[in-house]
């Protein structure tokens, strides 16, 4: 079944103003650049936890016609949640029997013309209104694969915390990340002073944070994937490196986690909502 998340997937119409925004905000290098005769460009950034890969459609092919339709439809943004999986065929036999209706199995193959490397993976598809509107694919990597975890500076992003995905209806979302997707559920928190309830689903060192506004009452509209929080291990050092980089950020304020701190981004985030989190409790 799932074992992490493999990667987040944010789609921009640029894939250079892409490449340049997060390699700003994350203070790395890509770890992998390449094209697809389908139709798009791609950057990808490997963290200790999960990747992000920035993707843009490139020439006319039916992929680069599907990512302009994402981003007319609503902007650039953070678009799919791509999960990690040990036995991709065991996987879909399982989502098949929990009614989340997974294409079919299909290779993937990326070669680098930096390096001339090569990867190959494997992945299925969700069921988008399954998956209540959220992009949910599952990857099985082909090993050795050469995209590996690099060391950075301490003011840079070394992981991923969470990501948020703002529900309408929590009850389902809790049926789908917990009981469908096999996901644990770490706490589920509602605070009236924040005017919100929170779920957390851990999965591979990180957690899925799925956030339902208690006021507007529990409906049936689509869920929405919404922000990301960073890990660094340096705190100070990386804002003092983003407010350097003339970023818009936040003065860093005691996290909601006991023993953190946090600054929120403001832009030049490709309108992805994001907070920088100091990696381990103070």
């Amino acid at each position: 079944m799932i074992t992490g998340l493999d990667h987040v997937l944010i789609v921009c119409p640029s894939i250079d103003d892409g490449e340049y925004a997060y390699t700003a905000l994350l203070g790395r290098e890509p770890d992998w650049r390449s094209t697809d005769p389908g139709g798009s460009a791609t950057v990808i950034y490997q963290l200790e936890n999960t990747a992000l890969e920035i993707m843009s459609p490139q020439g006319g092919g039916p992929l680069a016609r599907r990512l302009h339709g994402m981003i007319d439809q609503d902007g650039a943004g953070l678009k799919s949640l791509i999960f990690a999986c040990d036995d991709l065929a065991d996987a879909r036999s399982t989502f098949d029997r929990r009614a989340l209706k997974p294409d079919e199995i299909v290779d993937g193959e990326s070669i680098d013309p930096h390096s001339g490397t090569a990867r190959y993976w494997s992945r299925m598809r969700l069921d988008e209104q399954a998956t209540h509107g959220v992009r949910i694919f599952a990857l099985q990597r082909k090993l050795p694969d050469p995209m590996t975890y690099k060391n950075a500076k301490p003011n840079a992003v070394s992981g991923l915390d969470h990501v948020v995905i703002n529900t309408s209806n929590p009850d389902r979302a809790t049926a789908l990340y917990g009981a469908r997707l096999g996901l644990r559920l770490a706490l589920d928190r509602s605070n009236p002073d924040w005017d919100m309830r929170l779920m957390f689903f851990r999965v591979g060192q990180l957690t899925i944070e799925l956030a339902h506004k208690i006021s507007a009452g529990v409906g049936n509209a689509p869920d929405k994937l919404w922000g990301l929080s960073w890990r660094v291990p340096d705190i100070d050092a990386a804002h003092e490196r983003l407010v350097a980089a003339n970023f818009a950020v936040t003065s860093i304020r005691a996290g909601r986690r006991a023993g953190t701190k946090v600054f929120t981004v403001r832009d030049g985030t490709l309108n992805v909502p994001t907070l920088v989190l100091s990696a381990e409790p103070a």
